[in-house]
């Protein structure tokens, strides 16, 4: 099996063994052991959500640098339909374009007008496939599909296959270039300003076949070095410049308003999605086309890796979106083949208690017992994020009854009370001397 890459990583000189990751981890990816956080990188899903809740910053996502740039002859920044959020209303979009040329960056290609194609191909897709699964499921948030592979890959049939955005712009941007420059795609790298580290890893371990995006450059990264050459930087107008139904998607609903076609639902927040999720495993939302699924509440916008507030983002993109308005339609390609992804994704064994059924269906079964006999309050003192979770882990070999804080003292508390007990009992070869010497305190 393929090694696994993840961009969130941990550093353990600054983890102090709290038990915050482990009870937001949507996936149970995290333990702490020995007073450390360990990452289960086969259920490790890139979302970040670590990342939020650790006060001691001890999850942190690796991203490429500008560094990289200079491995290319032409190099195109490819900043995400949220990157425009994060400035002041008052600074034009030409001055921001400028300044990522001052960076080091050759061209400039918005996500966002990739975004606007990938509508278009959805919308045909929707409307030309009648019999497919219901809902079917946005391929845009990498981290939701990670989801799926880890926890439900009975819905791996409902992720519609149309490549992300990203992807499109990927190959686009290259396209372009290439035509304009006469340099061979290799000598062209692309590099998406990204708002999440699961856009990394989608970079950088593709759900199959090879990204068309090179690089993935943490949009906080480049904030502070950008703000400081916005007075200086020159205006850069785009020649392709995205409306506002491709700078949408950039917030949670803004892919189904771009969409609009058939009967959508919107749901972000990695939770939140879990629930949904868990809704159609069990048959539901039959009624609903196409579910647009964000890890993060409000959407990108929200992202681990963005600089800026998320409610104040959101103000922003709404003025964004309203403004971009009257963009002319731009000459995207429109083969439906052209954005369907090549490789299907399969699931990720990653909860699996063995590989073999027999020993998989008794560790199930002990798990279970273990679990009714915990005190299932799910404190998360065991490093484990649940009771049935440290079930689990010991039927696995990887935690012990012991490290449940509650079985621990009880099992002290009748320890104490047995040691109380025999020291009361006067051994029957021990006679008036040992009595004496008691009483007179030389002996316990």
């Amino acid at each position: 099996m393929q090694p696994y890459f993840h961009s969130v990583r941990l550093d353990e000189n600054k983890c102090k063994g709290c038990t915050n990751c482990i009870k937001r981890c949507p996936t149970e990816a995290i333990r702490v052991r020995k007073g450390r956080a360990r990452i289960i990188e086969e259920r490790c899903i890139d979302c970040g959500e670590c990342i939020r809740v650790c006060p001691n910053q001890a999850k942190l996502a690796i991203t490429d640098s500008l560094e990289r740039l200079g491995e290319f002859r032409y190099t195109v920044a490819l900043p995400a339909p949220s990157f425009l959020a994060q400035f002041k209303s008052e600074v034009a979009p030409e001055k921001v374009w400028g300044g990522l040329l001052t960076l080091g960056f050759d061209e400039v290609f918005e996500v966002a007008l990739a975004a606007e194609a990938v509508s278009w191909a959805i919308r045909e897709y929707l409307q030309s496939n009648p019999d497919r699964p219901r809902p079917l499921i946005s391929s845009a948030c990498p981290a939701v599909v990670r989801l799926i592979q880890v926890r439900f890959p009975s819905l791996l049939g409902h992720i519609i296959p149309i490549e992300s955005p990203m992807e499109i712009a990927g190959r686009l941007a290259r396209e372009r270039v290439c035509r304009m420059t006469g340099f061979p795609g290799h000598q062209v790298g692309t590099f998406f300003i990204t708002p999440c580290p699961a856009k990394v890893t989608e970079v950088k371990q593709p759900f199959g076949g090879i990204s068309s995006v090179d690089g993935a450059i943490s949009m906080s990264d480049l904030y502070g070095a950008l703000l400081r050459r916005l007075e200086t930087a020159k205006a850069y107008p785009l020649p392709l410049r995205a409306s506002g139904l491709g700078i949408g998607w950039g917030r949670a609903g803004g892919e189904n308003e771009a969409i609009r076609a058939g009967s959508l639902l919107a749901v972000d927040g990695i939770h939140n999605v879990i629930g949904v999720l868990e809704e159609i495993e069990r048959g539901g939302l039959a009624d609903i086309d196409y579910l647009e699924a964000q890890a993060c509440t409000g959407g990108c916008i929200g992202g681990p890796l963005v600089p800026q507030n998320p409610f104040v983002a959101r103000v922003r993109m709404g003025n964004l979106v309203k403004s971009h308005r009257s963009q002319e339609e731009w000459d995207f390609p429109r083969e439906l083949g052209f954005y369907h992804r090549k490789v299907s994704i399969s699931a990720r064994p990653a909860l699996k208690l063995a590989e073999d059924p027999q020993l998989a269906l008794a560790r199930l079964e002990e798990a279970e017992k273990i679990s009714r006999e915990l005190p299932g309050l799910d404190c998360g003192s065991c490093g484990s994020p649940s009771c049935r979770a440290l079930a689990e882990d010991i039927v696995q070999g990887y935690a012990r009854r012991s490290y449940c804080i509650f079985e621990l003292r009880e099992r002290l508390q009748k320890l104490a009370e047995e040691i109380v007990e025999l020291a009361q009992k006067q051994p029957p070869a021990m006679g008036r001397e040992w009595r004496q010497a008691r009483e007179r305190g030389e002996v316990d």
